[in-house]
């Protein structure tokens, strides 16, 4: 991280400073519903305006192609920023140009405006460079303080970072420094858990996290590819066979890396995936043809649990059944809750992320006894799949 600029390099004192921002909040009925990605922006926005800037904030909502989508306009989510930032914020009817630059040019010291999504201009994931000299335009420096978004080679999260003096904000940057503890020299025994639907999604995060880490945790869906690739029946569950091979050679890797995948030794089985249908617990081996595995066993808990007491850090990433639908949460919630344990007596630094992760956490009642939680989803799962994220690759250069 000794490569990336951070806020305490910057003198922002009567500067427009450019933040790129993840503004792209659930909605309904035109109010924000969920602000906690907001609140996780604040303190960047809030040191900034403080230190006499002048906040100028960059997001995209949404999917609109490059077309004005009144729907998906920022101003609703410019005032719900306001909210979280306990100070007024402006907002701009568009991001570039004229309207823009008024707003802009009438902000004070220490005052912030959001200006109208980015993805309204085909330029923003175009990586369009007049695009993001027109962005520039209207800043002094840059901060990149959306995560979430540093996936993507986009105008706002690549291409700006070139064109103005650069530096990571405060969530970006306790983002990295997460990342980083997690994967660059983090204390061992390094634990990961990856659970989901399909091995298919997540080839290239399990034969990375493979190669580093000691002992990789396999629930979910994609445990049952796993299991069907080492000759065990699955009955009707969610299953790739055609991945099997895949599986194998995963498996295979991780052995000559002296990793040991761990797979489920008991499970939670049901006719169907319905609330209400009855459930059984078998041994993993024994599952009937006619039930589908989805949630891990208590037995499988109880060595998970002590997977986890040995462990000094822990990755994860998916659930390890479908929690969404009692009692198919109970091993997910149960695991989570040894792990915020282990973290709250200090033996263990806990790092979480991807929607459904955070989603099950937080029904688990554990999501703020983690030692961190990424708000991101896709940016963090390349980054533990050890792909290089171009929004963070600006900011080194």
């Amino acid at each position: 991280m000794a490569d990336y600029k951070s806020l305490d390099d910057m003198d922002v004192a009567g500067q427009r400073v450019l933040v790129r921002a993840d503004l792209n909040v659930p909605m309904a009925d035109g109010r924000v519903t969920d602000a906690s990605r907001l609140d996780r922006l604040a303190p960047t926005l809030n040191e900034l305006a403080d230190r006499g800037a002048r906040v100028v904030v960059l997001s995209h909502f949404g999917r609109p192609a490059g077309q004005r989508v009144p729907d998906l306009s920022l101003q609703p989510v410019a005032a719900a920023l306001a909210d979280s930032l306990g100070r007024p914020v402006a907002f701009a009817p568009d991001c570039i140009g004229d309207a823009a630059r008024s707003v802009v040019d009438g902000l004070a010291d220490g005052d912030v405006a959001v200006l109208e999504n980015l993805r309204f201009h085909a330029g923003e994931e175009g990586n369009d460079p007049a695009f993001a000299a027109a962005l520039a335009a209207l800043g002094d420096l840059y901060v990149n303080d959306a995560f979430s978004a540093a996936h993507r080679a986009h105008a706002s999260t690549a291409a700006l970072a070139h064109l103005l003096p650069a530096a990571a904000g405060r969530f970006m940057r306790a983002e990295l420094d997460a990342l980083a503890a997690a994967l660059t020299g983090p204390a061992r025994p390094l634990v990961a858990i990856v659970g989901g639907a399909k091995i298919s999604t997540k080839i290239d995060l399990l034969g990375n996290l493979s190669s580093k880490v000691d002992a990789l945790i396999i629930g979910g869906g994609m445990a049952n590819t796993f299991l069907n690739a080492r000759g065990i029946a699955v009955g009707k569950s969610l299953c790739e066979h055609d991945m099997a091979g895949t599986a194998r050679d995963i498996m295979a890797a991780a052995d000559a890396a002296g990793c040991d995948i761990i797979l489920p030794s008991d499970g939670v089985v049901a006719p169907a995936f319905a609330a209400g249908s009855p459930d059984t617990i078998v041994a993993i081996d024994a599952v009937p043809a006619d039930q589908m595995i989805l949630d891990v066993g208590p037995q499988t808990v109880a060595q998970l649990s002590d997977v986890l007491r040995g462990a000094k850090t822990l990755v994860w990433n998916g659930p390890l059944g479908a929690f969404e639908i009692p009692p198919f949460d109970k091993g997910t919630v149960a695991l989570a809750q040894v792990a915020a344990e282990l973290t709250d007596s200090g033996t263990l630094t806990s790092i979480a992320g991807g929607g459904d992760t955070v989603a099950a956490l937080n029904h688990a009642g554990v999501g703020d006894r983690f030692s961190y939680v990424s708000g991101a989803g896709g940016a963090f799962l390349e980054w533990l799949e050890g792909k290089t994220l171009p929004g963070v690759a600006a900011l080194a250069g």
